[in-house]
């Protein structure tokens, strides 16, 4: 692995945590992210805060399709799972919604108030609920995707390895197939950066919620993708979850990203005919229409 040739926490904290002194203006990009989702929230219909479990962060937001019984694109945010929450991200809701899709975007707890194990429970609890709710809100049970970004593509991940069967008495397949962007699937590094005060990370906690560690034997398709100028930790985490996936036997596929980097990898999703929104779309059995 990559990360064992570091020598020092510095050199670490440089590939996985994109602070401002990597030259990224990270308020810059959330900022944009919020106005984006503003605009998208007074654009769409939607409904906002529904709890889909016992604690206040527990809850999801709806931008229903403008058809019943349409396919639902789950999307995850991402914030190193300590910042960040779902109303920053509702700006992904445009392209898929205007293709046809059902988007709801999920909140979470956030570390060190929560262990990301129960950040990953409570992203299965909101899988859950979607499922068995989804008639109320005019999507497709049986058509239920997910896509996160950087801590919520380690979140899409994790969910396409879930027991659904055994854990929560659904069905195996309740997830057809998932995007996850620039995700992180080995959490190994994350205990010596400087994050790990705020993730307090144990080894065990490192093996079972590292998805390239717990590859399911059965899933649905996966695309991985990440932008082209993230740094080659990002690219290597990805790389390796793809080849370790596609080598058990599942379907996987990458998505380049050329000119993007860690925040605009998922710029994408305003746009339907985007190349990301496209891969998506295609994977959820949809058809795009190029009105351009």
């Amino acid at each position: 692995m990559l990360y064992r040739n570091f020598q020092t926490q510095a050199e670490l904290d440089t590939e996985y945590i994109l602070a401002d002194d990597t030259g990224l203006d990270i308020p810059a990009y959330i900022n944009w992210y919020s106005t984006n989702s503003a605009q998208v929230r007074q654009q769409l219909s939607c409904d906002l805060d529904i709890p889909f479990g016992p604690t206040v962060v527990e809850h999801l937001d709806i931008f229903p399709a403008a058809q019943p019984k349409a396919p639902i694109l789950v999307f995850i945010h991402g914030g190193y799972w300590v910042m960040c929450n779902s109303k920053e991200y509702s700006f992904v809701a445009s392209g898929p919604v205007a293709a046809g899709a059902t988007v709801v975007v999920i909140n979470y707890a956030k570390c060190p108030k929560a262990s990301i194990e129960e950040i990953v429970r409570q992203s299965r609890a909101a899988i859950a609920w979607i499922y068995r709710n989804a008639e109320n809100f005019g999507g497709d049970s049986k058509r239920i995707y997910v896509s996160g970004h950087s801590a919520g593509g380690h979140l899409t991940a994790m969910l396409m390895t879930t027991e659904w069967e055994n854990d929560y008495g659904l069905p195996s397949d309740i997830i057809k197939g998932g995007c996850a962007i620039s995700g992180l699937f080995d959490l190994m590094p994350f205990p010596y950066t400087r994050l790990q005060p705020s993730l307090q990370l144990t080894w065990g906690e490192v093996l079972r919620n590292s998805p390239i560690r717990n590859i399911p034997k059965k899933a649905g398709h996966l695309i991985v993708t990440y932008g082209e100028e993230e740094t080659q930790e990002f690219h290597r985490q990805s790389q390796d979850f793809l080849a370790a996936w596609k080598a058990n036997g599942l379907q996987g596929s990458y998505l380049p990203l050329p000119g993007q980097n860690h925040f605009t990898a998922i710029n994408g999703f305003l746009n339907a005919n985007s190349p990301l929104c496209v891969a998506i779309l295609k994977m959820m059995g949809m058809m795009v229409i190029n009105n351009s």
